[in-house]
């Protein structure tokens, strides 16, 4: 019996399994995937010899069930499953990546009250500088949490958080990577409008938004405090500011946010 079986080696299942091959657990994984040669390819990569025939034979043969498909997917992917957790009963636990799908709804497309966790990564994951977020039906114990989570340390940080909350905190989590890119992107092609190479441009707009995050992380200051270091009176830094405010920058951030939350809300009706 292995411990991980990736059912979808996507975006977000591939960079779990990344992790768990960089913790040394590349021989604890099996791979399915829609289509094999994406999975086999994931495995030659990452040194995983287990590619299975069907995702039914992947969930056969592990302890930890990944569900590393898109929400719309679900339903059909578990209905594949619901004959193989139905013979197996118990030893496994399913754990869910798809935003917006509840443990109850989980379930029920599962056929059985079986124990569920689920996770929100994000693709940092793929280089041990994601946040997950956790969260658990009543029956996953809590060891089997921790089991998992070591599993998937070199992912980067876990936090545990109540379901109620599940989707703004997968907002804030998963959704924003594609946000900061936004944010890089718009610093260097400003720098680059300003006369520096593009290639620099993007080096200094990246690696200040990495430490300007190491900074609130490992401080633990509020970002406003922090910012305030940097905001000279009648500085440079403090024009910019204005220029951000001026164009409604946090409003805009907040509505992003809600929009995120509202669509993940969304998806999870539409199942």
């Amino acid at each position: 019996m292995k411990q991980l079986a990736f059912i979808g080696t996507g975006n977000m299942g591939g960079a779990l399994a990344r992790a768990a091959a960089a913790g040394g657990h590349a021989g604890e994984c099996i791979f399915a995937n829609r289509t094999r040669s994406k999975a086999q390819e994931l495995a030659d990569e990452l040194g995983v010899t287990d590619v299975a025939d069907s995702n039914a034979d992947a969930a056969r043969r592990a302890k930890f069930i990944l569900l590393g498909v898109k929400p719309q997917m679900m339903a059909g992917v578990l209905a594949e499953l619901a004959p193989v957790l139905k013979e197996r009963k118990e030893g496994f636990v399913l754990v869910s990546m798809a935003a917006g799908l509840s443990i109850a709804a989980l379930r029920q497309m599962a056929g059985g009250e079986y124990p569920v966790i689920r996770i929100m990564p994000n693709t940092p994951c793929s280089i041990g500088k994601g946040m997950t977020l956790v969260t658990r039906s009543e029956n996953a114990a809590e060891a089997d949490t921790d089991e998992l989570c070591m599993l998937l340390q070199k992912a980067g940080r876990f936090d545990f958080v109540d379901e109620n909350l599940f989707d703004a905190g997968s907002a804030a989590a998963g959704c924003s990577p594609a946000w900061a890119y936004m944010f890089i992107e718009a610093l260097a092609d400003g720098a680059v409008e300003a006369g520096l190479p593009r290639a620099k441009a993007m080096e200094y707009a990246a690696q200040a938004v990495y430490g300007a995050a190491a900074m609130v992380l490992e401080t633990g200051l509020h970002p406003g405090a922090l910012k305030d270091a940097v905001t000279s009176p009648a500085g440079s830094t403090i024009a910019g500011v204005r220029a951000l405010e001026e164009r409604g920058f946090r409003g805009a951030a907040m509505s992003a946010v809600r929009a995120a939350v509202e669509r993940t809300k969304e998806m999870g009706k539409a199942k």
